[in-house]
């Protein structure tokens, strides 16, 4: 079920109005609530809603587990078996075509072709979302971060809360669980922010991103040798545009509509094409994700907390296997290993421009300085938004081969450059303009708004939907994180 359609505005007034209805039920609320999103999860194939539910009853239990003893190696055991049924899942969905037809392609080269046993796999909407919560809360348990949740009706609502189920943000138990154990209560604040977030997150999906998907970034990918450079070369900015205000627009909406619920997630997005450093980058996109393999990869792996060349690794581990969480294909390997290549040399750069910086006398400090500054980070965020934009052509592309013609295409300006309008050079811009709008400025149009009447906050919400509805186009292009 996607968010900007008719089906999903009368599937979230029902919940709305029965989620409040039963506010003085807390029991009831909750089972509803967890009805409610196996319902959302089964629209488009109920079979899965059972995968849900198993890989959520084995986190149950492993928390269980882990809260039923003290024994350090047992609890070890634990939390590794747990770990790995949930890796064991995700990588069956996921990845089980992906290495089998790498397999058969490396046994053809090499002469030893045999008939393997290739299945035809769906793979299950938002199952790496899902996964990542339930190794999260089964590590934090076993860390001490977090209580044993003895209710299998909370870690159901945790693991299954419709809002973030099948794009995210990966909501953390810790966040959320506690939440559960409070009142549900409903203030002007929750109604306003999450009318600024609804409003805002559909503005970004359905017009920006639709827009730009439609009529330049899928036609220029799907053939990259048919158009000209200045194509591709736009095509490549309007796919960073469009994939930010898809992700970031679907995470306002699912914060939006958690708010409106009652609930409170972090902020998934920071303006990331403003970061001034591929480091500062991964801490504004995504956050939920990029906070995840810090605290549950990066770390565990030793971090920063060895040698240099131990850090060097760490980093490349965590964003190459970052790259393949995306998806099966070579393309996201690739993606991946050029962020964490380039996250090291980043790192070993600084380090030694540190070592070679000359003292600072105190008499230099105001004037000079403070423009030294300014030009070293406008020079950080031009690089980093460029070699994120060059790496984004991997992540799209739908082949290593399809990858290439658009790099080649690049230093080919003798074609023509038919999807190159006025319209679309405006969206990109409307889309930039996100990236340096003051900090906090939704929500300080939230605390603008919210002391409008309730029945002036309904209409508002309702009167800029139909305003976003009338001038987005027409159809709705799947969310691009859907296939992760």
């Amino acid at each position: 079920m996607l968010f900007p359609t008719l089906e999903f505005g009368i599937f979230f007034l029902i919940v709305f109005t029965v989620g409040w209805g039963l506010r003085a039920t807390p029991l009831w609320r909750k089972y509803f609530l967890v009805a409610a999103s196996y319902v959302f999860y089964g629209w488009w194939d109920w079979r899965f809603t059972g995968l849900l539910f198993a890989t959520t009853l084995i986190n149950y239990l492993g928390g269980l587990a882990l809260g039923g003893t003290k024994r350090v190696g047992f609890r070890k055991f634990i939390v590794g078996m747990t770990v790995a049924v949930d890796l064991g899942v995700l990588a069956f969905f996921k990845y089980y075509g992906f290495f089998l037809t790498s397999l058969d392609e490396l046994l053809t080269a090499l002469g030893l072709h045999r008939d393997l046993p290739f299945l035809e796999i769906i793979l299950p909407i938002g199952i790496s979302f899902f996964t990542f919560q339930g190794i999260s809360y089964v590590v934090d348990v076993y860390r001490g971060h977090i209580a044993v949740e003895k209710s299998l009706l909370d870690v159901m609502l945790f693991k299954s809360f419709f809002p973030q189920l099948v794009a995210g943000p990966i909501v953390r138990a810790a966040d959320f669980i506690p939440q559960l154990h409070a009142p549900a209560r409903l203030t002007r604040e929750h109604i306003a922010v999450g009318t600024v977030l609804v409003l805002t997150g559909l503005a970004k999906k359905m017009v920006i991103a639709n827009y730009l998907a439609t009529e330049l970034v899928d036609p220029i990918f799907f053939d990259p040798t048919a158009v000209g450079a200045l194509d591709l070369l736009v095509g490549m900015y309007g796919y960073a545009v469009q994939i930010y205000c898809d992700f970031s627009g679907y995470s306002d909406i699912a914060i939006g509509v958690a708010a409106l619920l009652g609930y409170r997630f972090r902020e998934n997005f920071d303006q990331p094409y403003r970061a001034s450093s591929l480091q500062d980058f991964w801490r504004r996109w995504h956050i939920s994700l990029s906070s995840w393999l810090r605290d549950y990869l990066y770390i565990p792996l030793g971090g920063s907390r060895g040698s240099e060349a131990k850090t060097y690794r760490n980093l490349f581990l965590t964003m190459f296997l970052g790259g393949i969480w995306h998806g099966a294909a070579w393309t996201f390997v690739i993606w991946g290993a050029l962020h964490g290549a380039m996250l090291g040399i980043e790192r070993f750069v600084r380090a030694k421009l540190d070592e070679l910086a000359p003292p600072q006398a105190d008499e230099d400090v105001p004037v000079l300085s403070r423009l030294g500054n300014f030009a070293q980070r406008a020079v950080g965020v031009f690089w980093t938004f460029h070699f994120v934009c060059f790496a984004w052509i991997f992540f799209r592309a739908g082949s290593f081969a399809t990858a290439q013609d658009y790099l080649k295409g690049l230093a080919d300006w003798t074609g023509s450059h038919d999807h190159v309008t006025p319209f679309l050079v405006g969206l990109i811009a409307l889309g930039m303009v996100f990236q340096f709008t003051p900090r906090g400025l939704g929500r300080e149009l939230a605390l603008a708004i919210r002391a409008l009447p309730s029945p002036l906050l309904g209409l508002l919400l309702g009167a800029g939907i139909l305003i976003i509805w009338a001038v987005a186009p027409d159809g709705v292009a799947p969310f691009i994180y859907f296939q992760f």
